[in-house]
């Protein structure tokens, strides 16, 4: 068998201090991002690397003129995380728990 030459259209994205590959068309869980509300389209713009095809850009360390465009579409908290510390032989138990504050967006095109 021949092996087919799947072409993609992705991108890697700094966003909320976290890198993420983007790919259009999809949905992603990302870090709350504050001050947008569900409906608002928004745009990122550190860019990193972009692979579109055949072709591929890397950026030095961001790249220039290009965006990803998305849109909001809820806010939600992530699952609990849960945290237990115990000291042995002191009696000593610790338990508590933790939910990311997440945004789930929508990548409407890569330009």
């Amino acid at each position: 068998q021949k092996y087919r030459c799947v072409k993609m259209n992705y991108a890697i994205v700094e966003t909320c201090g976290k890198q993420y590959w983007f790919e259009p068309g999809f949905f992603y869980e990302v870090d709350r991002l504050v001050g947008t509300e569900p409906g608002d389209k928004i745009s990122f713009n550190k860019i990193l690397l972009i692979k579109d095809g055949e072709s591929t850009k890397l950026g030095k360390p961001c790249l220039e003129n290009v965006t990803v465009n998305a849109t909001v579409m809820k806010h939600s908290l992530d699952k609990k995380v849960v945290i237990f510390k115990m000291r042995p032989k002191k009696r000593s138990r610790f338990k508590t728990g933790f939910r990311r504050k997440t945004t789930r967006i929508h990548i409407d095109s890569i330009k």
